[in-house]
């Protein structure tokens, strides 16, 4: 963990992993290039779920899907500065998700690649959020559903986060 990123634990016990500095605005498509070839460098790297010990590998699809997938293309605003931004601390947001749910393959278009099914978690971000002096004036929570295939070969893969959106709830101060 790097000292920009740290995991901490809200006032109702739940995990966030909270990015210091924000690196990506998520605005153009030289940025989502760029965020394409980091998320390469996970390739083939896998990280442990805290809460259920199972290993989640980092597949050659996740970095396409995670820049060019549909989901992605929806977002607007803020909540496409957090999936940008999602992409510097993986790894943690791996380790801190919780809430497994058992997925379809909708249009069962994944064959093999999902052979025993999708899986979904949730996970949390917290981004600054700076005043016009450039200090952090709060932090905005984000919550993220993590999809995960169940490979023929019994690993499961991290394939994207979807349904990034910005918490309600009091930000972080």
């Amino acid at each position: 963990m790097s000292n920009n990123i740290t995991i901490i634990t809200d006032s109702i016990g739940k995990k966030i992993v909270l990015i210091n500095d924000l690196r990506f605005k998520g605005k153009t498509k030289e940025e989502w290039n760029e965020i394409e070839i980091f998320l390469k460098e996970y390739i083939g790297k896998y990280y442990e779920i805290s809460e259920t010990a199972e290993k989640i590998y980092i597949g050659k699809d996740f970095p396409d899907e995670f820049v060019h997938g549909k989901d992605k293309t929806i977002l607007k605003g803020p909540n496409l500065k957090a999936k940008a931004n999602a992409s510097l601390a993986i790894g943690e947001l791996i380790e801190i998700a919780d809430n497994k749910s058992v997925s379809p393959d909708y249009g069962n278009k994944h064959g093999k690649k999902s052979k025993y099914g999708w899986y979904r978690y949730d996970t949390r971000l917290a981004l600054p959020v700076y005043n016009d002096d450039g200090e952090v004036q709060r932090y905005n929570i984000y919550k993220l559903r993590m999809l995960v295939r169940h490979d023929e070969d019994g690993k499961l893969y991290l394939y994207d986060f979807l349904r990034t959106k910005k918490e309600t709830s009091s930000p972080l101060e």
